[in-house]
């Protein structure tokens, strides 16, 4: 049984006439009529006319019940909404009201905003807004099924990351919608969750266009995270931060609940976004600068973009439940937040050793390895905390440039492009 739109129904309104609504009795039908006669027939008449009286009655009679069960409950509606407790008449809320953490004050009012910076990401991130399939892929096909296009290392880097990527992504938008959304009591923070998850969904949507174009084996792109160690051990260590605030029970206002939400957001925008994309970044990025795979390249610019502002999000979030709750942030805690980052950094090395056996598009393990120590100190530093690695540097100038919001040269050194709505680009 086929479902009908609005319109299906509105056509097939029209379609009907009077006298087509009726349903005409068959030859048959009106054969067997003319047979009966007439006292069985007036009968026949008086017995459906009560029946149809019956069944009238007994509608309306049941019709009458439920309006009257309506407005029962409506009588008894709890003005509350849900979780906040607030009281009918109760006075406006406030910017002192508003906090990042176990707040009370309600989460339906935006405004005022007491986190401008919040709402100016949220627009940031719709203004930088682009889709998949926006990107020629045309060269990259081509490149790929050439026998001698890339070398093996190369199409290992470009499987790998898709393998770990469409995997991280999905871990990521998994605990905004199912975990973060839902204990973070700031609405205009909670207006950005919201065009972060829908990002995510825009990168795990551009993995598998990417994945398709190139005819890839999707089993084993999409099963990586359960096949390779390397980046089976990085998702492994993501999953482990979620599973207890991925609980429907779990509340904040507690020393060590608050401490935990903190931990997850900590190892999700300081860690998974924040380290663990890093590697792979400056790998597709450093392919796209030799004019190889450049529609895979281009929309991991992209990406690249919309995790930069992710993950200073995420760190202004942190910084201020810290700034609003500083019993949380104890020396302990402190020190935990240390190995968390270090324990990513060498998740992220030991990938880089496995993506890159050899040298490779002007970069090998060691200087990755440098790379991501400089990474590891400026998360640090980001946090209020003391850098692990004293006088390392990036070796990778050129990734500063890639992650511009404003204005970037795009990739074949042909024009500056503003990074804006899909309805602006132009490729």
């Amino acid at each position: 049984m086929s479902i009908l739109s609005w319109d299906d129904f509105e056509d097939d309104s029209k379609k009907q006439t009077p006298e087509s609504k009726s349903t005409p009795i068959q030859p048959q039908e009106a054969s067997e009529q003319k047979m009966v006669p007439d006292s069985q027939q007036s009968k026949k008449s008086t017995d459906d006319s009560e029946n149809s009286g019956t069944t009238t009655n007994n509608r309306t009679t049941h019709q009458t019940d439920t309006m009257a069960r309506a407005a029962e409950s409506l009588r008894n509606l709890d003005v509350a909404p849900g979780l906040e407790e607030l009281e009918m008449g109760a006075g406006r809320v406030e910017v002192d009201d508003k906090s990042m953490i176990n707040c009370r004050a309600d989460l339906n009012q935006l405004v005022p905003f007491k986190y401008e910076w919040a709402w100016q990401k949220y627009l940031d991130g719709c203004a930088n807004h682009w889709m998949p399939q926006e990107v020629n892929m045309t060269n990259d096909i081509a490149l790929w099924k050439s026998e001698d296009g890339l070398t093996e290392d190369e199409r290992m880097i470009v499987k790998r990351n898709l393998g770990f990527f469409s995997t991280a992504d999905s871990l990521v938008a998994n605990n905004l919608v199912l975990a973060l959304y839902r204990l973070i009591t700031n609405p205009e923070c909670r207006q950005y969750i919201l065009r972060q998850a829908f990002e995510e969904a825009i990168h795990t949507h551009a993995y598998q266009y990417c994945v398709e174009s190139l005819s890839m084996d999707e089993g084993e792109i999409f099963n990586m995270y359960r096949e390779i160690p390397s980046v089976a051990k990085k998702a492994a260590w993501g999953l482990k931060y979620t599973q207890e605030l991925g609980d429907p029970t779990f509340v904040t206002g507690t020393t060590e609940t608050d401490q935990t939400l903190l931990r997850n957001m900590i190892a999700f925008y300081c860690v998974l976004e924040g380290i663990f994309f890093y590697c792979g970044f400056s790998q597709i990025l450093s392919m796209g600068r030799r004019n190889k795979m450049g529609g895979v390249a281009e929309q991991f610019q992209y990406i690249l973009r919309d995790e930069s502002m992710h993950v200073n999000f995420g760190i202004d979030m942190i910084n201020q439940i810290k700034i609003e709750n500083p019993k949380l942030w104890t020396t302990e805690f402190q020190e935990e937040v240390i190995q968390m980052i270090l324990e990513g950094t060498m998740l992220e090395i030991e990938y880089a050793r496995d993506t890159m056996p050899r040298g490779v598009l002007g970069m090998n393990a060691a200087m990755m390895e440098e790379y991501l120590q400089f990474i590891c100190n400026r998360r640090l530093a980001q946090l209020g905390l003391p850098e692990q690695y004293k006088g390392v540097n990036n070796p990778f100038q050129w990734m500063s440039e890639m992650m511009d919001l404003r204005k970037e040269k795009n990739f074949f050194e042909t024009r500056v492009t503003d990074y804006q709505t899909g309805g602006a680009l132009s490729w």
